[in-house]
């Protein structure tokens, strides 16, 4: 029998090599390439691409996601969007009157319709009680119009695109601030905040909370 440092011969007709060491490589998360082709999928109410559940966090989306801005007892900071016709609402505009404002994530998605169509079908309890109710998501006006139509929405639907005002608010996220986060608060005639509400599983109980807010104010 030959035998050298790499290989042996047996019977001078088959070679068995001897393994070569493997150099053992770490795999980490930088590696991966996230896809770049957004897929949506709708999570309780949100539109999610694959980019934006793979990627990482910052740090600022995670405080948002657990710190809030505007708290009960404080004024609510004014601010001025397009509504679905595409004219320009001040939220001053209804001072003198309580007022509904709810965040939700997106338009035409399971959660935000059934939502919205629950603040249309108590519109008149709303009414009575003398508040006047608004929604607010990250979609643009051509969408809220649609939707708005669609669904035959009685209110005020605002488009917060990039959402400024709902970062100005501190309005929290879900999954660590991956999913835009479901908010209602129930300002006073004063604009002061008399209720902050917060649940993204059960979307008509916002309705509920809010009405029996208004009833026993």
């Amino acid at each position: 029998m030959a035998a050298c440092s790499s290989s042996f011969t047996l019977c001078n007709r088959t070679t068995f090599h001897s393994p070569v060491p493997q150099r053992k490589t770490l795999v980490t998360k930088s590696q991966f390439s996230v896809p770049t082709k957004s897929s949506e999928s709708n999570f309780f109410g949100s539109r999610l691409s694959h980019s934006s559940y793979l990627s990482p966090l910052s740090s600022s989306s995670l405080k948002c996601s657990i710190f809030a801005k505007v708290n009960k007892g404080q004024t609510a900071p004014d601010f001025t969007l397009k509504d679905q016709n595409g004219k320009p609402v001040s939220l001053k505009k209804y001072k003198g009157k309580p007022v509904v404002l709810y965040f939700y994530p997106a338009d035409e998605t399971p959660g935000c319709t059934k939502q919205a169509c629950a603040f249309r079908d108590s519109y008149e309890k709303f009414k009575k009680a003398g508040a006047e109710v608004i929604g607010i998501s990250g979609d643009d006006s051509a969408s809220h119009k649609a939707f708005a139509s669609k669904y035959k929405l009685p209110y005020t639907l605002l488009s917060d695109e990039g959402n400024k005002v709902r970062k100005d608010w501190g309005v929290p996220g879900d999954l660590f601030g991956a999913l835009p986060g479901r908010q209602t608060y129930v300002l006073d005639k004063n604009g002061v905040v008399q209720l902050i509400y917060n649940n993204q599983f059960q979307p008509e109980k916002h309705i509920d909370e809010t009405l029996k807010f208004l009833k026993a104010a």
